[in-house]
Order: C-alpha cells, then structure tokens, then sequence
C-alpha cells in the first residue's frame, strides 16, 4: 500500500522537544513493513532538512506561520499524487480539504485526545460535519472510541481504536534495587499543566511522608506558562516536602529517569485518552499508581501490574498507595514485573502499526 500520514501543523517528524502525536507518528511509521511505501508530510523547522527517507518512510517538510497556511503547502504537495491510505493524525479540520483533492481514497484521522473534536477548539456540530469526510475514525484507547460513539453516534459505524506503544528495547529495568535507606523517589513526567494534577500530588507526597518519611517527588516536563511552574514551585515550598524540578527532559534521556524511580504516579485529574508515560514506565519496570481516568485503565490493571485510584481529586487516596509501595517492596517489585511483561504482549509499537495496517485493508 501507499500510505500517507498528514502530521499536525506544530511541530516536525520525528520530533527534537516533546510533541507526543509527532513521536507516535515517527515509531508507527518505522514498524510499518517494508512492503508497503509511507510518506509523512510534517511541519518543516530550522535545521531539519525539506525531506528525509529512512527506509521505505520518505518525511516530506512544507512551512506554515499558522494553521490554515501549513494546510494549503500540505495540499500543494500531495495534489496530484496517488495513495491508498490517508491518514490525518490529530487534526479533524484536515479532513473536508484533502477529501476534495482525494474524493474515492480511504482517509483516516486517527485522534490522540478530545482536544480538536471539543469545545472551546471546535463546536460539536462542527466536529460533526468534519468527521463526516472521514472512511475510518480511530481512537487510541477504548475510551475515547466510546466517547465517539456517544458523541457522534451519526458516525458510530465508522469508529475503531488502535493502542499506542513503545519500544520494549529502549525502556528496560534497571540492573538493581537501591537499598532500603535512599530516598523513596516518586517521579511525574509529563506537560505541566493544571489538569495533571500535580498540586495534588504535592499534597500526596506530604501525607505518605508521615509514614514513610524518605520519601521525595522528582517532576520532569516543560510547561508553555512559566507562571504555573512557579506557582508549583511555591506550593511546594509551603509544603515542606523535597521537589526537584527537572524541566523538559528529552526523549532520548526518559529511560534513564524513569530508572532512577521507585514508583511513578499518573494523577490526572482530566480526561487522559491513553496516557504514554504510564506504558514507557511500567516498560522500565517501574510501578504505577494512576487516576482511574479515560483510556488509563485500559492500560494499568488493579494489583495486576499497577495501583488505579479511583478517588483521584483525593491527595489522601494517592498518599495511601504511595505510601504502601515504599514499604512494602515485594508488592512493589510484583507488580513491576508484570507491568514489562504485559507492555511487551499488549504495548509496542509494532502492534499498533499492525493493528492500523489491518484497519486499512478491511
């Protein structure tokens, strides 16, 4: 097959900072077999070439100051090529546009969150009609296809989802336990952003600390309003707890953070469609304890490979889990254990490139 995969309008393939769509694109397309030819049409930025080819994955990199401009040099440059898949990752207002250039080929959006099909970004009625266009609408967990369907039950035939993944390879465990006396360190990673949750968290670490005193929160993400860092950074100062800030880390140095944890913890207070970090995490054998929220549980599984919270607005709810993998570290190293083991039988990217590839030849 042809297939083409239209990124959105930010940032390049594969990315350099953040840009989670982006990377997923990147892996997807590297697993795809060789059978088949993929092009990428990305956001070009400086010091990134115009085009790349590894492989049989040709990136193609047009300009664009604002959305509307990076659609028309997309248009430009697909226009009188022939595909048998389209695939629009992430942007439902692609859609009508590269229909009309391509009114009998299969064209698929493929959704990482509720963003672009929700208020304030776009009306229902509008996200409505944009969908309309599409052969297949994917969702990347269970919750987000049944959030479709509720949605848009007009289009409710057309819906599937699709895990992401990771590479088993890259996040791996670490050789050996700290000892018993090292701090107990809880690590967060992920935009920091009020609907993570990390003043709540905060507040967790606080509680668990009255039982557990060693133990100690390390956050890892960037933030496009330094105002909120700051304002973390004071809440945790009126705390009294031990918060190391680490800023944006880049991908290529998260399976060495994710080693330096004893537990990672996922309190997202709004919808959270798959939730990657949780998958990269538990792929480095490290415990989770997550919000049971939107696509997460879908991923983490109760005292099978991971602890779900079901009260999630509660600190105290968190605190009490936290606290229970700091002291008790066979439940700790159980649970680690089957977490990797489930991420390589359930999570890669492979998988996910194949589950997409069978989608479009149905």
């Amino acid at each position: 097959m042809r297939i083409l995969i239209i990124a959105p309008e930010q940032n390049p393939v594969p990315p350099l900072v953040g840009s989670s769509v982006e990377h997923c694109i990147y892996q997807i397309a590297k697993q795809i077999p060789s059978s088949h030819h993929v092009t990428i049409v990305s956001r070009w930025r400086r010091g990134y070439p115009k085009t790349s080819v590894y492989g049989n994955v040709k990136i193609i990199r047009v300009q664009g100051a604002t959305t509307s401009a990076y659609l028309r040099n997309v248009l430009n440059v697909i226009q009188g090529r022939s595909y048998d898949v389209i695939q629009i990752d992430n942007r439902p207002r692609f859609i009508p546009a590269v229909r009309k250039l391509f009114p009998h080929t299969l064209i698929s959006i493929f959704l990482h969150s509720t963003t672009f099909i929700s208020p304030p970004v776009t009306s229902r009625r509008q996200a409505a009609s944009d969908l309309s266009y599409a052969s297949r609408i994917i969702g990347n967990s269970r919750s987000l296809h049944n959030h479709l369907i509720k949605t848009f039950p007009e289009q409710s035939r057309k819906v599937r989802f699709v895990h992401l993944g990771v590479n088993p390879q890259q996040f791996r465990p670490r050789r050996s336990r700290r000892d018993g006396s090292s701090p107990f360190v809880v690590l967060f990673a992920g935009r920091l952003i009020p609907r993570k949750g990390l003043p709540l968290l905060m507040k967790a670490v606080k509680l668990a600390r009255r039982s557990v005193p060693r133990i100690k929160l390390v956050i890892a993400g960037g933030t496009a309003k330094s105002g909120y860092k700051v304002r973390l950074k004071r809440i945790a100062s009126s705390l009294g707890i031990p918060v190391v800030f680490k800023g944006y880390v880049s991908r290529s140095r998260m399976p060495r953070l994710y080693n330096t944890a004893d537990c990672f913890v996922c309190p997202s207070q709004g919808h959270e469609a798959f939730g990657l970090v949780n998958v990269e995490a538990m792929a480095s054998g490290v415990p989770v304890i997550a919000s049971r929220n939107g696509g997460i549980p879908e991923i983490v599984r109760h005292e099978r490979n991971g602890l779900l919270v079901t009260n999630y607005h509660s600190p105290a709810a968190f605190a009490k889990q936290i606290a229970s993998l700091a002291v008790n570290h066979a439940k700790a190293d159980r649970l680690a254990r089957q977490a990797r083991r489930d991420v390589q039988q359930r999570f890669t990217w492979r998988m996910t490139a194949k589950q997409l590839l069978r989608l479009y030849k149905a």
